[in-house]
């Protein structure tokens, strides 16, 4: 099977994620006739790979021994013949899902918890290969902290206020379509202390690491905040230098 040159942040396995995916898709959408053809119920088993520069691949599975990455699901072509051609991709495109996540999360195994939050937010808002396939909309759901994104009230990047300028005391999006919810960003974490968010503190986000912390980590107070155009947390700052 082939494997990109190892990747290892959170941007590089997701895009080795989301080249891989977009190989899958081709082969179950735009390029099925084909695929289906090659899945012959009389060949040996057979796996659907996503490659790294989007190609896909129907052929026999690694023969090494355990192999490089996680394989995909094994014998997809001998149930061809005995299901409903739509049943038969969206059973593929189920298991090409999970393939992919394990493929993704294995690269990220040496991630630290904010780092796999991050990716798999990143994955997240992503359409699965199934919801595809089967052309099903994905439920819109609310914006979650760690997807880096910031509310359309904001004129400071990585504060967020409300629409009249004030700055908010939590971390939660001011986007139309969404609404507040304290469950949703329950598992959030301040990047210094590890505490769990809540509402009735203040929080501000590097646009950095796009990591959030509390402001009192951190020593800043929501008025201090009015003034900084650029927030770099205390690690990122360390890193980069001074500005």
């Amino acid at each position: 099977m082939e494997m990109s040159s190892s990747p290892r942040t959170v941007e590089e396995i997701f895009k080795d994620y989301s080249a891989r995916r977009a190989g899958v898709v081709r082969a179950l959408t735009q390029d099925v006739d084909e695929f289906y053809g090659l899945c012959d119920p009389d060949k040996e088993n057979l796996c659907l790979y996503g490659h790294p520069n989007e190609s896909w691949e129907v052929t026999l599975p690694a023969e090494e021994v355990p192999p490089e990455l996680p394989e995909p699901a094994l014998g997809i072509n001998f149930a061809r013949d005995g299901m409903n051609r739509r049943d038969w991709l969206s059973l593929v495109a189920v298991h090409s899902d999970s393939w992919l996540l394990s493929v993704a999360f294995y690269l990220g195994a040496r991630l630290n918890r904010n780092e796999r939050k991050r990716l798999f937010s990143l994955i997240n808002d992503l359409p699965t290969v199934f919801e595809v396939v089967t052309e099903k909309k994905p439920i819109k759901d609310k914006a979650t902290v760690d997807s880096g994104s910031k509310s359309r009230g904001s004129t400071k990047v990585g504060v967020l206020r409300s629409s009249d300028g004030q700055v908010k005391s939590n971390p939660k999006f001011a986007d139309e379509g969404y609404e507040d919810d304290d469950d949703e960003h329950s598992e959030t974490l301040c990047g210094s202390c590890s505490g769990n968010y809540n509402a009735d503190e203040f929080w501000i986000g590097c646009d950095i690491c796009e990591r959030w912390f509390h402001g009192k980590c951190v020593k800043i107070t929501p008025a201090k905040a009015e003034s900084i155009k650029q927030y770099k947390c205390p690690s990122c700052s360390m890193r980069r230098g001074r500005p």
